[in-house]
């Protein structure tokens, strides 16, 4: 019904305003639509956004945090690892100084006595020089064969036992070249001598051994004049009681203590024994 009283007609066509105002509505109706649409996609892509860079911080943030555990922890390790070191290194220190604490005989007393700090360089360089060196066992020399060359040792080691001189196992070498030719020799005369290690028989009187000593003449016994040592000993007492030996020719000392009827056959024999006595022990020594 209108306001004039009359009724609407229902088939009526529609006003073209209401048509135009109606679509109105629906065009707006879909572009708000729209507008929500969008409004809500750009809020979904800003969270994503928000949420990536979010899980981004927290990734560094933690690696940063691995990373200063690690830098500690390897701190840590190597501050342990020089602790340790250091507490070996200490215990090697002690040990060395237990071991040497355990050898008294090794520890040095407390004030050195006065004999240790003012020693005599020149009295330590005599009491080496007198200590005799061991001689050595070189080949045959100055044509001896191997029994020659033994006794020529036998000789000089006694000689260096008892602190003769150089010059002094020279003489007693060339005197038994002379006496012996440097064998063993027992005596025919004496069978007793025979019973003994020997190299030979001579006949020459009762004489025995390397010098040719004769036990009637008060040299020592039989037996004992056989041994090598003992007759050097025996012969190297008596030139060192000969006054101002060391000085003589070799002959005149050898005769001195031999008393030969050939005083200057001894003399004969001083090259070949000096080689001898050089290759036994050798210079400087």
């Amino acid at each position: 019904m209108r306001d004039d009283g009359t009724l609407d007609d229902p088939y009526a066509p529609s006003s073209p305003t209401t048509e135009m105002e109606e679509g109105t509505s629906a065009e707006r109706t879909t572009a708000a639509s729209r507008l929500r649409a969008y409004a809500r996609d750009l809020t979904g892509r800003r969270r994503a956004q928000v949420a990536l860079a979010t899980g981004v911080v927290c990734c560094l943030a933690l690696a940063a945090v691995a990373q200063v555990r690690d830098e500690t922890a390897g701190a840590a390790t190597r501050v342990d690892s020089s602790a340790e070191l250091a507490q070996r290194a200490e215990q090697e220190r002690a040990s060395r100084s237990l071991d040497r604490a355990a050898t008294p005989a090794a520890a040095p007393s407390a004030t050195p006595s006065a004999s240790a700090t003012s020693a005599d360089p020149d009295t330590t360089s005599r009491a080496r020089t007198v200590a005799p060196a061991q001689p050595t066992d070189p080949a045959p020399v100055a044509g001896l064969d191997d029994d020659q060359m033994e006794n020529a040792e036998a000789i000089v080691r006694t000689g260096r036992k008892m602190g003769v001189p150089r010059r002094g196992l020279v003489i007693a070498v060339a005197t038994a070249m002379q006496e012996s030719n440097l064998y063993n020799v027992a005596s025919g005369v004496l069978p007793e001598s025979q019973d003994y290690p020997h190299q030979g028989v001579g006949w020459d009187h009762d004489s025995v051994g390397l010098f040719q000593q004769r036990s009637s003449s008060g040299w020592g016994p039989v037996g004992r004049l056989m041994d090598p040592e003992f007759a050097t000993r025996q012969f190297l007492s008596a030139l060192e009681q000969v006054p101002g030996w060391q000085q003589m020719r070799l002959t005149d000392a050898a005769q001195a203590v031999q008393v030969s009827a050939y005083p200057e056959h001894y003399q004969q024999h001083e090259w070949r024994a000096t080689r001898v006595v050089d290759a036994i022990v050798p210079a400087g020594r």
